[in-house]
C-alpha cells in the first residue's frame, strides 16, 4: 500500500526519513500498548506454572513495557539518563533514536500521585521539548485503581503537537487500568 506524503509525515519526521528503510509509524506502538491488558492478562491465565505478571510499581511496568515493544522497536534502549536539565537529570524510559520516539511509563501508585499525574507529565514535556532524539513522546499511564480524576481532561491537556524553536514534539497518551 502507498501511503500519502502526509501519512508519511506523521510516521517519521523528515529528519529521520531520509536514507531509512524502516519506517516505524506512532500509531503502531500506540496500537501495541492499546493491547497491554490483553498481554498481562494472557500471561496471568496460562496454562502452564509459568511467571506471573505482577505489577507493584514502575519497574514492573517498565520490564512488561519493554517485552511488548521491543519485538516492534528493535533499537529500543531502556533507561538512559537525558541531559541535565535546570540542575536535575531525567531518565528515558525508552528511547528509539531511529524513529525519534520515546516512551514514558508511569505508575500511579496513590490518590495522590493520581491528582498530579498532568504536573508530572508537564515537567517530563519540559525536558523532552530540547531531547535531540525525541519528535514523538508516548506516555503510557498504568493506572490499577483508577486514581486518574479525569482520563479525558488528562488526554485534552497531554497530546498534542507542540512546536519550539522550530522542532516539533508530538506528544501522545495512553492510560490503562
Amino acid at each position: 500500500m502507498i501511503k500519502s506524503s502526509e501519512e508519511t509525515s506523521k510516521i517519521i519526521p523528515q529528519s529521520r526519513r531520509e536514507g531509512s528503510t524502516d519506517k516505524l509509524s506512532v500509531d503502531k506502538v500506540l496500537s501495541a500498548l492499546g493491547q497491554f491488558q490483553e498481554c498481562v492478562r494472557y500471561l496471568n491465565t496460562r496454562r502452564s506454572k509459568g511467571a506471573v505478571v505482577d505489577i507493584r510499581g514502575e519497574d514492573d511496568l517498565q520490564d512488561v513495557l519493554y517485552l511488548m515493544l521491543r519485538p516492534l522497536i528493535t533499537d529500543l534502549t531502556p533507561e538512559n539518563p537525558t541531559d541535565k536539565v535546570a540542575s536535575r537529570y531525567s531518565f528515558e524510559d525508552f528511547l528509539s533514536k531511529e524513529s525519534g520516539i520515546v516512551v514514558e511509563a508511569k505508575y500511579v501508585r496513590d490518590k495522590k500521585h493520581g491528582k498530579e499525574i498532568t504536573r508530572e507529565l508537564n515537567d517530563d514535556i519540559e525536558i523532552y521539548r530540547n531531547h535531540p532524539n525525541c519528535d514523538c513522546l508516548v506516555f503510557f499511564i498504568y493506572d490499577p485503581n483508577s486514581l486518574v480524576p479525569d482520563v479525558t481532561a488528562l488526554h485534552k491537556h497531554v497530546e498534542s503537537k507542540r512546536s519550539y524553536n522550530g522542532k516539533t514534539l508530538s506528544v501522545h497518551c495512553v492510560v490503562k487500568p
